[in-house]
């Protein structure tokens, strides 16, 4: 039986390749980001080695908030006090405050941000050479007007020795000279691509923490034979609970970490490009095993007569797979190591500084290579087996292959999970059991629709090739299309299930970006707006005087100033947001009461859109507890409720409690409402100039800032469109091999049409008919099922501010386009093998 398995599969080595090659591309986006995720990993950890040479211990006070908004969490500030105390513990040698937080942004030569180089920006007190930091040109800053800067920013902005510096902090800009250039060991200008301004200690705890006198941290030096670990545990105990304390490895390691974000965000794109290969792979293994097996109905049959058991029919068939999945998942592995190779040079690449490790292949992604391409093609053929298994031995002597069954457990299982979706879509669409049933939901429809669609194939395929029928080509095509609706429609599942998920992505993305773009264009009253490169809300800083400048123009009737940032409301983490003028700002932003007083909150008061508010539980006149980046937890009564806004879906606390609780006390953003009649372009202009001294912002116009929410949605259907790709490539691997196969099935009945006169470009039309209808039929099915699915999805954001329903039509026209193409180039192998059959060969064919 073994020989008898393995020489079968050799004869059809090359349609059994065909259906690995899903396999193949599903084991390579897997096997990649394991490569790519390994790789860059220890690149980073080689980069942040040593970062903490010079610090035994470090403590500092747990952060009030962690922040999700912005650069950075903020440290709370520590004081002198506390360092004694830490002085003074046993096997501590040294202990000395330093200041060291992300936020000294520095202006290059042409008065613009020194571009990120791929890590934070830090402002830092400075700390003295060590073993980590040394000197390599001028000296210490040693007066208030002096700092040194590390040579990656040197290098990256021009700047050397007894240059004019400006840099941004929690204060308007500043003027410094660079009084030295420092780098660390290893010979590197940078660690993790940061950019670092060092200023003497006065200076430092000015401007990064507003606090003079202030710490953001202790390092400790431990004493000559003291464990570093009872020391720590000792110091621990001293400061209490409110402080945290780590070792330099732990630092190194936060430090790490903290930059893996790209990996993560890497490795989930590859892991659903794989996810997108695997199920759609699945609908093409199975097909494949069920066309051959349907051929080899007779050959089975005889083994069968032969004394073979239905279990050896199941393990020939398993073994045939099992050799499929294995050759894929080698060649799949293979290419996923140069995937993940290539992904990695890439990526470091943005990163200055950063230098990949030697390529490495972890264990972990063999291993998940091989599971994943076996069991996947072993699972999607056994269902094939099991058929296989029932051939009857009296088959040997018929003069056809078994007739295809009813299917009627496939039909009510696909009935059941249909149903069951529809129910679940109805009560998380008009119930409150919320998004969660919903996306059930969908998953239940979806996988419905795919065991129903043989049930209408037939006269779908038979609509859809009435626009081919004009020609004798065209209507063979047709009614090959359709004679066997079950082959055809798990042939189109693969086209199917591609386009109904990109559908669905691109329903949620456009009805997102509509009911944003309706709303900013419906409300938003300020015809120019102030805002930190790409959009950044908290990150940005303006000075205040300058907008009191902006005020006084001739034709700006309103300035609403905000500042933007990150806290907790109760427990929760929640966006917080402060305006200098309220009244201005709702009038600016169109913002409209929903409940209470939203027209003047007072001093312990604040309001909140209405979402924010439900999902807190809160109403009209509760008391609510907001922590602030800085400062002690304070307790407001809410004032009042407003209608969600795409610009204002936050806590808005007063002015003066964010002034001193922020991440920042300056402004980081502004709206300007004009006069009627007053010309954009020139108020814009003037703006422009009296802002020259916050280079972080730029004035926009509406259109702009519209067009700037619009990008996000963009990048999202650019990603969909990668993931329509790999569907549509493993749909073309589907349909060649069914075509093939197909042929094959055919040939007498093929020879008999040349023989009575098809010519061979006739014969190319009507394999390309076929192969375009069972194309579009998956393209028309998708699009249904993935825009129906993606409007239930859409409707069931409208917390979210997914207002508008909006189908993606430009795009379903490009998929159905895009479709017929794809049974176009499907076609053309199996139409050119068609075209060249011998007819006497084939009309003999058995």
């Amino acid at each position: 039986m073994l020989k008898a398995t393995l020489k079968s599969l050799l004869s059809r080595k090359l349609r059994l390749i065909l259906s690995g090659l899903a396999v193949v591309l599903a084991v390579m986006f897997v096997s990649g980001s394991m490569v790519i995720r390994d790789t860059l990993g220890r690149s980073i950890d080689a980069q942040f080695a040593g970062a903490y040479d010079d610090t035994d211990l470090q403590a500092s006070l747990k952060p009030k908030v962690d922040a999700d908004v912005g650069d950075s969490e903020v440290v709370p500030v520590t004081d002198a006090a506390a360092v004694e105390r830490v002085s003074k513990v046993s096997g501590v040698e040294r202990a000395r405050g330093v200041v060291q937080a992300e936020g000294a942004r520095v202006l290059g030569k042409d008065g613009k941000l020194v571009p990120s180089t791929g890590g934070p920006r830090y402002g830092e007190s400075w700390r003295g050479e060590s073993d980590l930091i040394a000197l390599r040109s001028g000296h210490e800053p040693r007066t208030e007007s002096e700092v040194a800067i590390n040579a990656g920013l040197a290098e990256k902005a021009g700047f050397k020795v007894g240059d004019r510096i400006q840099v941004l902090t929690t204060e308007p800009q500043k003027t410094f000279t660079v009084a030295g250039v420092f780098g660390y060991s290893g010979d590197r200008d940078a660690i993790g691509g940061e950019q670092t301004v060092a200023f003497t200690e006065p200076v430092a705890q000015e401007l990064m923490t507003g606090t003079p006198g202030g710490f953001t941290g202790i390092t400790v030096d431990t004493a000559s034979g003291a464990s570093v670990a009872a020391v720590k545990t000792a110091i621990g105990k001293e400061l209490g609970d409110t402080f945290r304390v780590a070792t330099g490895e732990e630092l190194s390691k936060k430090a790490s970490d903290k930059s893996r974000g790209v990996l993560d965000l890497m490795s989930q794109l590859l892991l659903g490009f794989a996810a997108v290969a695997v199920l759609v792979g699945v609908f093409l293994i199975v097909n494949t095993f069920s066309i051959i097996i349907a051929q080899r109905m007779r050959e089975l049959a005889l083994l069968r007569a032969l004394g073979a058991s239905p279990r050896q029919v199941i393990g020939s068939v398993l073994l045939e797979s099992f050799v499929v999945g294995l050759v894929a998942s080698a060649i799949g592995l293979a290419a996923g190591v140069g995937i993940g190779a290539l992904g990695a040079r890439m990526l470091a690449g943005s990163t200055d500084g950063l230098k990949v490790a030697p390529l490495g292949v972890p264990a972990s992604a063999v291993i998940t290579a091989f599971a994943v391409g076996i069991l996947v093609t072993m699972f999607s053929a056994l269902f094939p087996a099991l058929k296989a298994a029932k051939v009857a031995p009296i088959s040997v002597i018929r003069a056809a292959v078994n007739p295809e069954g009813t299917h009627r457990k496939q039909t009510w299982t696909g009935g059941i999970l249909f149903g069951l979706g529809i129910l679940m879509l109805a009560l998380g669409l008009f119930g409150s059991s919320g998004i969660a049933l919903i996306l059930t939901g969908v998953l239940f429809t979806f996988v419905g629709v795919a065991l129903l669609t043989p049930l209408f194939s037939r006269p779908t395929v038979w609509a859809l090739g009435a626009l081919f029928a004009r020609s004798l080509p065209g209507q063979l095509g047709r009614r090959n299309s359709a004679r066997n609706p079950r082959r055809t429609a798990v042939t189109a599942s693969a086209m199917m299930i591609g386009v109904a998920l990109v559908t669905a992505i691109s329903t949620v993305a456009v009805s997102s970006e509509n009911s944003v773009t309706d709303e900013l264009s419906r409300d938003l009253k300020a015809q120019l707006v102030a805002m930190g490169e790409g959009g950044s809300a908290a990150s940005a800083t303006i000075d205040p005087a300058a907008l009191t400048a902006v005020g006084e123009v001739s034709g700006v009737k309103n300035v609403a100033a905000a500042m933007l940032d990150s806290g907790k409301v109760g427990k929760e983490a929640a966006g917080v947001a402060s305006w200098q003028d309220w009244g201005k700002a709702r009038e600016v932003l169109g913002l409209k009461g929903d409940k209470g007083n939203i027209d003047s909150p007072g001093d312990g008061e604040v309001v909140m859109n209405t979402a924010t508010a439900k999902s807190h539980d809160l109403k009209t006149g509760d008391k609510v507890v907001v922590q602030l980046q800085r400062g002690e937890p304070h307790t407001y009564v809410l004032a009042g409720t407003f209608k969600d806004s795409n610009l204002a879906n936050s806590v808005v606390v007063p002015w003066a409690d964010a002034q001193t609780g922020f991440r920042n006390k300056l402004p980081s953003q502004a709206f300007f409402q004009l006069e009627d009649g007053a010309k954009t372009a020139a108020v814009q202009s003037e703006i422009e100039g009296l802002l020259k001294d916050s280079p972080e912002v730029s004035v926009q116009t509406k259109s702009d800032v519209i067009g700037q929410f619009s990008q996000g949605f963009a990048m999202m259907l650019t990603v969909v469109q990668a993931l329509l790709g790999v569907a549509m490539l493993i749909a073309v691997l589907g349909i060649i091999n069914t075509l093939a196969l197909s042929i094959l099935e055919r040939t007498k009945e093929m020879g008999a049409l040349r023989a009575i006169g098809l010519s061979r470009g006739q014969t190319v039309r009507m394999i390309m008919t076929e192969s375009v209808v069972i194309s579009l039929f998956g393209a028309v099915l998708g699009i249904a099922v993935g825009g129906l699915l993606g409007l239930a999805v859409a409707h069931a954001m409208k917390d979210q501010g997914v207002s508008q329903l909006s189908l993606p039509w430009t795009q379903m026209i490009a998929y159905l386009i895009g479709a017929m193409v794809v049974g176009v180039i499907a076609s053309l192998a199996p139409a050119r093998r068609g075209a060249r059959l011998n007819v006497l060969r084939a009309i003999g064919h058995e």
